[in-house]
């Protein structure tokens, strides 16, 4: 949530799609960290040059003097002259990838275990078929055995006979898994190995030539706009546990976790800064150095661009004093905390990666301090718009914000909301609907809802609240509004944000709802169909178009409206609802509001999402509203959405609509 100037549609986009792909990314790694970490402590402590080898202890019997037996220590490390291949190699070959992939493939079966279980299945396919840790190919083969597991499923769902499903689903799973293992084994593997090595190459001539350091004039500027995921998660995190088997470290873990550059910056501040800046600088550095939250930084960064080349300069510095010393870490250190870093450095790097910390931080609190001094403006910066710009590049609220007093909230109280869609007639209304249930249930009686087509707001709102692929049209019409990005009308965890955001109040809720109307006023018992004959999403738009057009609400051409604008930004709502509209253009062929409302047994492909329920809109004025409201609270209620599916008559249809109380 953020108030954030306008900027150019290609770059807004291209930078959203990679900050997408590196979040995907960081979601299958970072809830397996704890793994990395186990893996890292492991390899630490029990490798022939591990601390426990560095210290003696002949008790363990494990010294490398020809002659002894090595013991406990020597089984746990795989030493070379024991029987035990250890633990350390199994981990990272198996264990690691494999929880990726797992991850992976729940993560694209909408958090199912089956797709999990089946992207674990792939992913091995694949780790047999490489001689290096396959954690590039578990990011593939993951994903892709859950999402085409999905789409298998859908194929025949609802269509397997009762007492069958236990038989059909284990074996689907089984069979499809063991194609897709094939598949990673004969194709993945090998072509991951190489393109590892290639990137391996590529690191090695950097380092080579000394040019590793330049590696911080991307990587810097990228954690700033939340980029870096994508190169952090997607190469540096797989390249580096590659490396780090084979020399017991990597300097790659280092090149983005560093500490220092933050921690210079945020020092140059408590002595050189102003106002709010200064004074919340040391606590920004307890959180930052100590906690390994860097994003906290960000916002000191984006108030005063130019400081960018301390953060860029300090991290240099860090990376060239490792690189000298040779040093780097055992495992990724996350969060980016000097605890975790220390956790992560093998016995021979400590000095050099301590060293590399101390020379980012130097390097960084120089250049920043200077700039700052020469900085002789009386403006001191605006950390609450930073901080709000910051968040607006995360795409959500940070949970270190507040202490910057710079999260929404800081840009001043929110009374009036506007939930924005292309034409203002269907998607905006329900996302109102859901948002309006939430604030008057936490007592905001102050704050108003609305819903509005893009092309008539104004800039006299507080919050906008649209459709991703909206929201830069949005924000050229409302500039001075904190804009709030959705991709789920029905159940978006933006919206509990929000909420949280407008904090406590009293009062007793305003209702912004139109005045109830009977379902039956805009719902017709002949248009309602318990049994779709569509089987794709055009389809079941013009199917749900000519039933508008057979109850005389729209003219012929309205269905054509309703497929353009589902090309320009799609009409799912989530939790199986898609509700296809026309463009704000068409509505000269609406001769009154109406609504269809088609239910699809084995569902609908909607641009990747399953529609079950598919209800055409025209809407002509305000009379509409009040029964697509009813729609936006049975489909929040999983018991009325089961009513709905239960249905076998239109009367039961309208019955659970009228039902509710909006």
């Amino acid at each position: 949530m953020a108030t954030t100037t306008s900027t150019p549609a290609s770059s807004s986009g291209a930078r959203v799609r990679v900050q997408k792909f590196g979040t995907f990314l960081s979601n299958m790694v970072l809830p397996n960290i704890g793994a990395f970490i186990a893996w890292g402590l492991i390899t630490a402590l029990f490798i022939p040059t591990g601390w426990i080898a560095l210290i003696g202890d002949n008790a363990f019997g494990y010294t490398l003097e020809e002659g002894y037996t090595y013991g406990f220590v020597g089984q746990l490390g795989g030493w070379e002259g024991t029987d035990s291949v250890g633990i350390v190699g199994p981990m990272i070959t198996y264990l690691l990838p494999l929880l990726i992939g797992y991850t992976g493939g729940r993560m694209m079966y909408d958090d199912s275990t089956r797709g999990g279980v089946v992207g674990a299945i792939a992913t091995m396919g694949a780790i047999a078929g490489a001689s290096v840790p396959m954690f590039l190919g578990a990011m593939v083969m993951g994903p892709l055995g859950g999402w085409s597991m999905k789409k298998l499923d859908a194929l025949w769902s609802h269509k397997i006979r009762p007492g069958f499903e236990m038989l059909v689903n284990n074996f689907s799973a089984g069979i499809w898994g063991a194609i897709l293992a094939i598949l990673g084994f004969v194709v993945a593997g090998p072509f991951v190995e190489q393109f590892s090595k290639l990137a391996s190459n590529v690191v090695d001539t950097l380092v080579d030539n000394g040019l590793l350091p330049l590696t911080s004039i991307f990587i810097e500027p990228a954690k700033i706009l939340f980029l870096n995921n994508a190169i952090n998660q997607g190469i540096l995190t797989p390249l580096g546990t590659t490396e780090a088997l084979e020399e017991g470290k990597s300097i790659l873990f280092l090149l983005e976790a560093n500490p220092g550059p933050g921690l210079g910056l945020l020092l140059a501040f408590t002595f050189f800064g102003r106002g709010a800046a200064k004074a919340s600088a040391p606590g920004a550095i307890i959180i930052q150095f100590i906690g390994g939250i860097h994003e906290i930084y960000f916002p000191y960064v984006l108030m005063k661009p130019k400081l960018v080349l301390a953060v860029i300069g300090g991290g240099m510095a860090g990376v060239a004093t490792n690189v000298a010393f040779s040093s780097g870490l055992r495992s990724p250190a996350s969060p980016g905390s000097i605890i975790a870093v220390w956790l992560s450095t093998p016995a021979g790097s400590f000095v050099g990666v301590t060293l590399s910390v101390v020379a980012a931080t130097a390097v960084s609190f120089a250049i920043a301090s200077f700039l700052l001094k020469l900085d002789r403006s009386t403006d001191e910066g605006d950390l609450a718009a930073a901080t709000a710009q910051m968040e607006a590049n995360k795409g959500k609220k940070s949970s270190v914000s507040g202490m910057l007093g710079g999260s929404a909230a800081a840009a001043g109280p929110v009374r009036s909301i506007v939930f924005a869609c292309d034409a203002g007639m269907g998607s905006s209304a329900m996302g109102a609907s859901v948002l309006r249930r939430k604030i008057q249930q936490a007592g905001h009686g102050d704050v108003t809802v609305v819903n509005k087509a893009i092309s008539s707001l104004d800039d006299s709102y507080d919050l906008v609240v649209t459709h991703q692929d909206l929201t830069d049209r949005a924000r050229q019409r409302t500039p001075s509004a904190m804009h709030v990005s959705v991709d789920n009308f029905m159940g978006s965890p933006r919206y509990d944000e929000i909420v949280e955001m407008l904090g406590t109040s009293s009062g007793t809720a305003v209702a912004d709802e139109a005045p109830a109307a009977a379902a039956a006023d805009v719902l017709s018992r002949d248009s309602i169909v318990l049994g779709g004959s569509a089987r794709t999403r055009d389809d079941a738009i013009a199917e749900a178009g000519q039933l508008l057009v057979a109850a005389g609400a729209v003219d012929a051409s309205y269905v054509e409206a309703m497929h353009e604008r589902e090309k320009s930004v799609s009409t799912h709502m989530g939790n199986g609802l898609a509700i296809p509209h026309g463009t704000n253009e068409a509505k000269g062929a609406i001769r009154r509001s109406a609504l269809s409302f088609v239910r699809y047994d084995q569902g609908i492909d909607w641009n990747g999402k399953q529609a079950d329920f598919v209800v055409g809109i025209a809407g002509a004025g305000d009379d509409h509203l009040a029964l697509l409201r009813s729609l936006a609270m049975v489909f929040a209620d999983e018991s009325q959405v089961a009513r709905l599916r239960a249905a076998t008559t239109a009367d039961e249809v309208l019955a659970v609509l009228d039902g509710v109380t909006v």
